[in-house]
């Protein structure tokens, strides 16, 4: 394991978009800190974000769990390139003659993805914690670290993903193909949910929708914002009443880990079928 991945890292050191790409990833995802710094005054209304309760315990943990995963599609970015980079630049053939057989090829991108979404899942824990210790109104241990599955959600939603879009740039070779190719399967399962919400009912409409990919990589982490003590107060006043299902839920990391495993043994049988 440690040698495959070794490879890749090696790969991923020299390669200057990659590089910039896994910084700005990064940097955008200790930009949340940047929320806390959000205020303005009209008149007698103040405004102040992080006052609202968005960097309390637990709530944080789903807060910024949702809110870091809007960033995704720049790691995604470095893995489809990482993947049409083999084809382009021969490395793959290269990688093959000198003994790497195709299985292990694959291994040592999905070692990758792991790493990545390991190493952001971690980064997402120090950042959340930090903030959490400045604004929270609650530091007991047990509030701190309970709701600590909507991390395992985000990981799991990253590999998830990333797998995906490895599978993507397998498929079709060129990273810019590939990338068009997320998100014409993202329109289609919005196609399928438009079809299943005319012809079907209620039910059947859930039920098939969160056996799909993206969707069910969705679902593991839902809106965070209906949960905010103030937006519930104001729909109160005007005879709303939200009653979501926040949970992390046990069914959908497993959809989500069969669909990880899926893409990786496609991408191995299409490597393995194709003429290099």
């Amino acid at each position: 394991m440690y040698r495959l991945l070794n490879i890749e890292l090696y790969k991923l050191k020299h390669s200057r978009s990659s590089k910039m790409l896994i910084i700005t990833y990064f940097v955008l995802l200790t930009s949340i800190a940047l929320i806390a710094s959000i205020k303005f005054d009209i008149g007698p209304v103040k405004f102040h974000l992080a006052e609202m309760g968005i960097f309390n315990f637990p709530y944080i943990w789903h807060f910024n769990s949702y809110f870091a995963a809007i960033f995704k599609l720049f790691l995604a970015i470095v893995i489809v390139s990482m993947m049409s980079n083999e084809y382009s630049n021969k490395t793959l053939k290269q990688n093959l003659i000198d003994g790497l057989s195709k299985k292990e090829f694959i291994l040592s991108k999905f070692y990758t993805v792991i790493v990545l979404s390991v190493v952001s899942t971690l980064f997402l824990f120090v950042v959340s914690l930090i903030l959490g210790l400045i604004f929270s109104s609650y530091t007991e241990l047990n509030i701190i670290f309970s709701d600590l599955e909507y991390l395992l959600a985000f990981f799991v939603k990253l590999v998830g993903f990333f797998s995906f879009c490895l599978f993507l740039g397998v498929l079709v070779k060129r990273s810019a193909f590939a990338l068009g190719f997320l998100f014409v399967w993202q329109f289609l399962e919005g196609v399928i949910f438009g079809v299943l919400k005319w012809y079907t009912n209620a039910e059947t409409k859930a039920f098939v929708m969160q056996l799909l990919p993206l969707n069910a990589m969705s679902n593991l982490i839902k809106q965070p914002f209906s949960r905010l003590s103030a937006v519930q107060t104001v729909a109160n006043q005007v005879g709303e009443n939200f009653n979501f299902d926040y949970a992390v839920h046990w069914y959908e990391i497993l959809i989500v880990i069969g669909w990880t495993a899926l893409f990786i043994f496609l991408s191995y049988l299409l490597l393995k079928k194709r003429d290099l």
